[in-house]
């Protein structure tokens, strides 16, 4: 006649062994238990690291230098840091991949150029379709600046320090806008 399990059945010495044909019980009593595995074998399997996650943890460690570079631009532009610190991430990421620390370079200027040159580019890309003077430019961000500040757009002249008329030139020169549209096929 077989032997019956029971939650609180102590198996004999006889059950203990390898040998023994009954499923072994979980300490709950509901589902048999994983079976024994050789020596290693239950072990994790180790992940390989990533290839550049060396180059991903210093980028990181050199974040305040992201904070610091979007903040500068991010005073002189109407773009927002958020997106501008992105991009300065970004640049960091591609310094820390091309940085040879055997050089003798010390890798924060390094990143520096790499993170600054990032950020004029999607401001290059991303800015006037047609050429500007940079005075121009930095009174129209200053401009939009106020207005988003809460500034009546009939005081902004004044409060910039030139006329209305060349208020009206200066937005109509920095507003343009280019679309691209796809190829036709």
């Amino acid at each position: 006649m077989g032997q019956q399990l029971s939650l609180f059945h102590t198996p004999s010495p006889l059950e203990d062994s390898p040998d023994a044909t009954a499923p072994e019980q979980s300490t709950t009593g509901h589902l048999p238990a994983a079976p024994a595995t050789p020596s290693g074998a239950g072990r994790r399997r180790r992940r390989r690291p990533h290839p550049r996650a060396a180059a991903h943890a210093l980028a990181l460690q050199h974040l305040d230098l992201a904070d610091a570079i979007a903040g500068n631009f991010a005073r002189r532009t109407i773009h927002p840091i958020e997106d501008l610190r992105q991009v300065a991430i970004i640049g960091l990421l591609k310094a820390a991949e091309r940085f040879n620390p055997s050089g003798g370079r010390p890798f924060r200027p390094y990143a520096r150029t790499y993170a600054n040159g990032e950020v004029i580019h999607y401001l290059r890309d991303s800015g006037f379709a047609i050429k500007v003077p940079p005075t121009w430019r930095d009174q129209y961000a200053s401009g939009q600046k106020l207005l988003r500040q809460g500034l009546p757009p009939g005081q902004l002249p004044q409060r910039l320090g030139i006329t209305p008329q060349r208020w009206q030139e200066i937005q109509e020169a920095c507003s343009i806008t280019v679309v691209a549209l796809p190829p036709e096929t």
